[in-house]
């Protein structure tokens, strides 16, 4: 059986002057002859991306795209038609966002997170209307997990995610240290999965791993900064973010530790890293 829109392990059927020939049940796919790998013969198993063409072939190609069926990416938008937008997504053939999976116009040059799926024509296609692939919570996600996070908007509540690809969850205002991006991709674990099935999410897991990581940060810091870093407990929050991606409160305990410790001392201008710490840094 063939998977449109993803990869297929098939073998060639044959070689011809278009290229080499798949069979499956669906019907014969073409890997045009310049994408055919040196060597490859009648015999020879693949791994390729099939897709259906412009003219209704399945057709496939050695190449990645950003992203398959199932998946969502940020792409670029390339042109704009009758029929909707045309998105790059790494392959010879452009994927189609239609007007009707658009949430608003998009224009060429812009970047646009889309969810891959495949239309009931066989086509691939893209679609904007994220919250609509997303599914109800169920019990393959617990509490504490370690999920991997999508970013697709934000609110005044905070930052709106998927989760896994599969699920809505949404990081508060007062665990980001910095305001993240549409598309971007995080670590995060899961803080609350509240009875009407919204879920709570944050980057951080809390105690002593995270404190541990919040020195190490510091650490790498002042030793890519000659040992030195113009951060008090008086400095803005917004300045510890941009050099450290940590929260004030985070920057202060980490600092005390590593105080403690005596990796650093502390001056009104800063903090510096104790010599002997420095030689086993570099």
């Amino acid at each position: 059986m063939l998977h449109i829109g993803n990869y297929n392990k098939l073998t060639i059927a044959r070689i011809t002057a278009s290229g080499a020939v798949f069979k499956s049940d669906e019907g014969d796919v073409l890997l045009p002859l310049r994408l055919v790998p040196k060597g490859a013969e009648a015999g020879t198993l693949l791994d390729v991306f099939v897709y259906v063409d412009s003219e209704e072939r399945f057709t496939a190609t050695t190449r990645r795209p950003r992203a398959v069926v199932g998946e969502f990416a940020l792409l670029k938008v390339k042109e704009t038609t009758t029929v909707g937008s045309f998105l790059d997504w790494g392959l010879e053939k452009d994927l189609l966002l239609p007007f009707g999976e658009q949430i608003e116009p998009v224009r060429r040059g812009d970047q646009v997170l889309v969810r891959i799926y495949l239309h009931t024509s066989g086509r691939i296609a893209a679609s904007a209307k994220l919250e609509k692939f997303i599914k109800p919570v169920d019990d393959s996600l617990s509490e504490g997990a370690e999920v991997d996070l999508l970013v697709y908007a934000c609110t005044d509540l905070g930052a709106k995610v998927i989760i896994n690809d599969t699920f809505s969850g949404l990081i508060f205002h007062t665990d980001l240290v910095v305001t993240p991006v549409c598309g971007e991709r995080l670590l995060g674990y899961v803080k609350k999965i509240r009875d009407d099935g919204k879920v709570d999410v944050t980057l951080r897991k809390g105690g002593a791993m995270d404190a541990a990581k919040d020195r190490e940060i510091i650490l790498v810091a002042l030793a890519a900064h000659d040992g030195f870093l113009p951060l008090t407990d008086k400095s803005s929050p917004e300045m510890i973010a941009d050099l450290l991606r940590l929260s004030k409160k985070s920057f202060k305990k980490a600092v005390g530790g590593l105080f403690k410790e005596g990796a650093v001392t502390l001056t009104p201008d800063g903090i510096r890293l104790r010599s002997v710490q420095k030689k086993e840094l570099v």
